[in-house]
C-alpha cells in the first residue's frame, strides 16, 4: 500500500517513540501535534515527520492541522489527574476523543486508531470509565475506526518498570497495595507494530483489539523481578486493602505520585486479555524478559 499522511496526537509519548520510527520505515510523512514542539526535535531525525505546535482541544485549530490528511492516531493518555473527582481523565479521553471526531469530520479524514486501555468501561475508576466513555464516542462515529486496548505497557523509559525501579532503590522494604492484581505486560514495539498493521489493512476497521505480552504475572512478582534485575535483595508485603487505600492517598501527595486513589481502583480489576490480537495480527508477542533486563542494567550499575 502507497505511503500515508498521518496526524497523530500524543505521539510526542512514551509509546509515540516507537510508532513513529515504525512508521517512518515506511515512508509515511507524519505530523505530531505537540503543545510545545522544540521539545520534540529528535522525532523531526526521521524522514517525513514534522512536529508542530497545537492546541488539539481546539476544534476548528486542530481540523486546520487535519486537513489533507488520510488517517488520525489518537495515542493520548494520561494515567493520573490532578484531582480525585474524574474531571482530569475526561477532559483528555472523553472530550478531546468528541472533539477529534468532529474535527475529522470537518477536514474530510476517513481514518482513525485509537489507543484505549484493557478493561476500559469496566470497574470504578475514573481513568477505565473515561477511557470506555471514548470509546463509544469512536464507535457511535462514522469513521472507519479501529481500537486497541493493551495492557500495561513496557519498554525503554515506561511507568511501570521504571516507576518500580526508582522506588527500589531507596528503601529495603517496599508495602505493596493489591499484589496479587494480574497484568499481561506488553512491549511497545509490539503496540506499535499492531498500529502499523492495522493502518494499511483495511479489515482491522471497525474492530477492537486487545494486547497482551506472553505471560501473566502478578504485581507484587513483578517487582520482585524488577528488583532482581537491578541487583537488589527487596522484601515486597501485600498490604491489605484498607491499608492499600491509604497507601494510595499518601501516595497522591508525594513527588511523581507513585501510586493514587485512582490506581488503586484500576488494581481491582485484572487486566489480562480474553483473545490477544497481537496474535490476530500476526505478531509474535515479545517476552519482558527479552527486553527488560538490558533496558534496566544502566539503572542497576547506576544503583550500586
Amino acid at each position: 500500500m502507497k505511503p500515508q499522511n498521518i496526524v497523530l496526537l500524543g505521539a510526542t509519548g512514551f509509546v509515540g517513540h516507537y510508532l513513529v520510527p515504525r512508521l517512518a520505515r515506511e515512508g509515511h510523512r507524519m505530523t505530531l501535534l505537540s503543545r510545545n514542539r522544540e521539545r520534540h526535535r529528535d522525532l523531526t531525525l526521521w524522514p517525513g515527520v514534522r512536529v508542530v505546535s497545537a492546541d488539539v482541544h481546539d476544534r476548528p485549530a486542530l481540523a486546520a492541522r487535519l486537513a489533507g490528511a488520510d488517517a488520525a492516531i489518537n495515542l493520548v493518555g494520561i494515567l493520573n489527574e490532578p484531582r480525585d473527582d474524574g474531571r482530569g481523565f475526561h477532559r483528555a479521553h472523553v472530550e478531546l476523543t468528541e472533539t477529534l471526531v468532529a474535527a475529522c469530520r470537518d477536514a474530510g479524514v476517513p481514518r482513525l486508531l485509537q489507543m484505549s486501555a484493557l478493561g476500559a468501561g469496566e470497574g470504578r475508576s475514573h481513568y477505565l470509565k473515561s477511557r470506555g466513555a471514548a470509546e463509544l464516542r469512536v464507535r457511535a462515529s462514522p469513521l472507519a475506526w479501529t481500537l486497541f486496548r493493551p495492557s500495561v505497557i513496557f519498554g525503554r523509559g515506561d511507568g511501570l518498570f521504571f516507576r518500580f525501579a526508582g522506588l527500589l532503590r531507596w528503601t529495603p522494604v517496599l508495602p505493596l497495595g493489591r499484589a496479587g492484581a494480574l497484568f499481561q505486560p506488553v512491549y511497545a514495539g509490539d503496540v506499535a507494530e499492531a498500529f502499523a498493521r492495522a493502518l494499511v489493512h483495511p479489515h482491522t476497521i471497525g474492530r477492537s483489539y486487545e494486547l497482551g505480552g506472553p505471560r501473566t504475572i502478578a504485581l507484587g512478582e513483578l517487582v520482585r523481578w524488577t528488583a532482581r534485575m537491578l541487583g537488589k535483595r527487596r522484601l515486597v508485603i501485600g498490604l491489605p486493602d484498607a491499608l492499600g487505600w491509604t497507601q494510595a492517598w499518601i501516595g497522591e501527595w508525594l513527588p511523581g505520585k507513585p501510586i493514587t486513589r485512582d490506581n488503586f481502583r484500576s488494581l481491582g480489576r485484572d487486566s489480562v486479555v480474553r483473545d490477544n490480537g497481537l496474535a490476530t495480527l500476526g505478531i509474535v508477542a515479545t517476552p519482558m524478559e527479552a527486553v527488560m533486563p538490558r533496558l534496566l542494567a544502566p539503572a542497576a550499575r547506576l544503583r550500586r
